[in-house]
């Protein structure tokens, strides 16, 4: 029933509006609406699309008061930092739902994607976590690395896709521009483990002549490996793999005394042919006892844990990228600039939204969140 006309003032990416639209009321059921909302995209949302894309596109790159300033300078147009906040929240947990729902479709082979053309010669998945500092709400009761054994951070996992057809004239690898997609979430290793297996078939993982997966030697990364791409080749960083080696250096100083140098260079010529049985063998050359043998045993371990993935000269011979920069680098640029800085403490679903934002830009895939059909409405 007709109940009169009423004014809605809303937010647009020229300014505030005016609406003036037909109320009605529900006999049945006592409540209100007005028809004309939903044929505007007015209906139930505190920021239309256009003005919703912007204020996410500032709050993904710097803090929300920032952004709202932002805005205004820019664009005349007034926010709080509040409002900024809960709008660009609300655009990434609504994102990041999304694409789970996509992502589990994509898993079960229910929703398939069109094959990458061309298709590359080469695909890379390269993983790696993060910490992102909480509210200590959101770390209570939880071990930590702090000398209170108190944790203050909560990792988030990250991988990125590249893909490779050239190299330089050095013949070293070099990644095709604008290849890069980036996924991460808080969520544990299983679920972290369905988006990367349908990102991987998105980006072309049953079609590419070469899968290859780098991480570090955290176990979790290569249970994840071994299970969604076990027909991949498994690469340990060789930046990580040096680091452990020159702890096993230091570990037996002690014995190698003015050696020291000496030996670790010819571990490092060791490591770069993949030749850990060497290692092993200088290593045991050393009898030990107590806490510094379980200190070498341990780090030698490492190697001998991780040997198949660090056949470094023969990875090289086929053209292959040996490290994980890539992802240290979109650890540090796409988490760490905007939700490592300095005083910051988030909520878990918080950062969560940002960090799917700042993914989704990172993929040069802002468009596909801006030009979502949910996201538009027609014309008036």
């Amino acid at each position: 029933m007709f109940v009169s006309y009423r004014v809605k003032v809303t937010g647009t990416v020229l300014g505030p509006v005016t609406l003036d639209r037909a109320w009605y009321h529900c006999a049945a059921c006592g409540h209100g609406l007005a028809l004309r909302d939903a044929e505007l995209g007015a209906a139930g949302v505190s920021m239309p699309a256009g003005l919703a894309a912007m204020n996410d596109r500032a709050a993904a790159a710097v803090p929300f008061a920032q952004a709202a300033s932002l805005l205004e300078d820019l664009a005349g147009i007034r926010l709080t930092a509040r409002r900024s906040e809960r709008a660009a929240e609300a655009s990434g947990a609504a994102a990041a739902a999304a694409g789970r729902g996509r992502a589990a479709l994509i898993a079960v082979r229910k929703l398939v994607p069109l094959s990458p053309s061309p298709v590359p010669d080469k695909l890379y998945i390269v993983i790696d976590g993060t910490g992102v500092p909480m509210t200590a709400r959101k770390t209570a009761g939880r071990e930590g690395k702090g000398d209170d054994g108190r944790a203050r951070t909560r990792e988030v996992k990250m991988a990125v896709f590249f893909t490779q057809d050239k190299l330089d004239k050095d013949g070293y690898p070099v990644r095709d521009r604008t290849s890069s997609s980036y996924i991460a979430t808080f969520e544990p290793a299983a679920a972290f483990q369905q988006l990367v297996k349908a990102e991987g078939i998105r980006r072309g993982t049953d079609h590419v002549r070469q899968l290859t997966v780098i991480g570090d030697g955290a176990a979790w990364i290569w249970n994840l490996a071994a299970a969604t791409f076990p027909e991949a080749t498994h690469i340990v960083d060789l930046f990580h793999a040096r680091e452990h080696l020159n702890s096993l250096t230091r570990a037996l100083e002690f014995m190698l005394l003015d050696r020291k140098d000496e030996w670790l260079a010819a571990r490092l010529e060791d490591l770069d042919y993949g030749c850990i049985d060497g290692i092993e063998t200088a290593v045991r050359r050393y009898p030990l006892e107590g806490t510094k043998k379980d200190e070498v045993e341990k780090e030698l371990g490492y190697f001998l844990n991780n040997a198949p993935r660090m056949r470094y000269h023969w990875f090289r011979s086929r053209g292959l990228f040996v490290g994980s920069g890539v992802v240290e680098a979109g650890c540090k640029a796409v988490i760490g600039q905007r939700l490592k800085q300095s005083g910051m403490h988030w909520t878990l679903n918080g950062a969560d939204a940002i960090i799917t934002l700042r993914c989704k830009q990172a993929s040069s895939q802002w468009e596909a969140i801006c030009n979502h059909r949910h996201n538009q409405t027609g014309a008036a």
